[in-house]
């Protein structure tokens, strides 16, 4: 069975077709960074405008890099949410009308789930506790099997992403500010300015990130000088601060309910420094860790594929009525 995937949640427009038997054949990602940097984030009636554009040459490049012809596809999906409404729109209207024309099965999938599962895109196994971390949403999640998901916390005001995101804003970094931080980060002492690390010991699992943002805020006209130097040990301080609660958090979540496996995915976790911290925290307490490609961490249509070929298998087919939610929640 052969999946075509559409993921437009927000500013990337994605395409990607997957076989049941021979896995991904297809991933092809426009990415708009260049158009939304001259704003400093992206702006939403620009990301729909340019999905509008875009999206017939990305599913043409997939299907041409997978060798196939449109009426070869058996099933077709997009992301429904969460995201932009009207990104959101241009997918999963381009889906559905693709669905209608071949009479294919069609489906609806939860963006949150394909960065969920993105780290087990080789593995038989589907159970752990997932950490999924981005612009939008830092969420921990007890993975007890498709379609079996307990929230166990999320953040209560920015996620990680975004706080990257403004503090790079803040301090004059290009957008996205993330990569730029991590960059910066390397050459930096992370010890130089003790930022909070909010939540870390409050007994549940649930984040907050808009403290540590101000702390930044009101560090920047204290600082001694603007050097480079300088920049470098503020970014790897602040960057510290947010990976010890990520790392602290998911480890505890862990322990907590006797899972052997920590799954990281979404965007930020591309990030260096998360990536080293958490592996060095699971190999220490004997856990674990998958963490989803790199070309599998950011937005792409190869994870909404991947969580539509489960459903295709388990013949959980969405209805041509369903619509956009974008606040479309993982666990109901």
């Amino acid at each position: 069975m052969i999946v075509l995937a559409l993921e437009t949640s927000c500013d990337e427009t994605a395409a990607a077709i997957l076989c049941e038997e021979r896995g991904l054949l297809a991933s092809e990602v426009a990415s708009q960074i260049a158009i939304h940097q001259t704003y400093g984030g992206v702006v939403p009636e620009v990301a729909s405008r340019q999905h509008l554009t875009q999206l017939r040459p990305v599913i043409e490049a997939a299907l041409a890099h997978a060798g196939l012809r449109m009426e070869e596809i058996d099933a077709v999906a997009a992301t429904a949410g969460p995201g932009l409404a009207t990104s959101l729109m241009i997918g999963l209207s381009a889906a559905k009308g693709l669905a209608l024309g071949l009479h294919k099965p069609f489906f609806a999938i939860n963006h949150l789930e394909g960065h969920l599962l993105s780290p087990f895109f080789r593995s038989s196994e589907l159970s752990a506790i997932g950490l999924v971390v981005s612009g939008g949403h830092t969420l921990l999640v007890d993975v007890e099997g498709f379609g079996c998901y307990r929230l166990l916390g999320q953040t209560r005001d920015d996620a990680a992403g975004e706080a990257f995101d403004k503090v790079g804003k803040l301090l004059g970094l290009p957008y996205p500010g993330g990569p730029v931080i991590d960059k910066l980060a390397r050459t930096g002492d992370p010890r130089r300015f003790d930022f909070p690390r909010s939540m870390l010991d409050s007994g549940d699992f649930a984040f907050s990130f808009s403290g540590l943002k101000t702390a930044v805020r009101y560090l920047i006209p204290k600082l001694p000088d603007r050097s480079e130097a300088t920049l470098a040990d503020v970014c790897a301080s602040f960057q510290e601060a947010v990976v010890d609660v990520l790392v602290g958090k998911t480890v505890s979540a862990a322990r907590a309910t006797a899972r052997n496996t920590v799954a990281l995915s979404g965007g930020v976790s591309c990030n260096s420094r998360l990536r080293l911290k958490m592996d060095a925290a699971c190999r220490g307490a004997g856990i674990e860790l998958l963490v989803a490609d790199s070309a599998l961490c950011t937005d792409n249509a190869a994870m909404i594929g991947w969580v539509a070929l489960h459903r295709l298998a388990r013949g959980a087919f969405s209805p041509l009525t369903a619509d956009i939610d974008p606040n479309l929640p993982l666990v109901s």
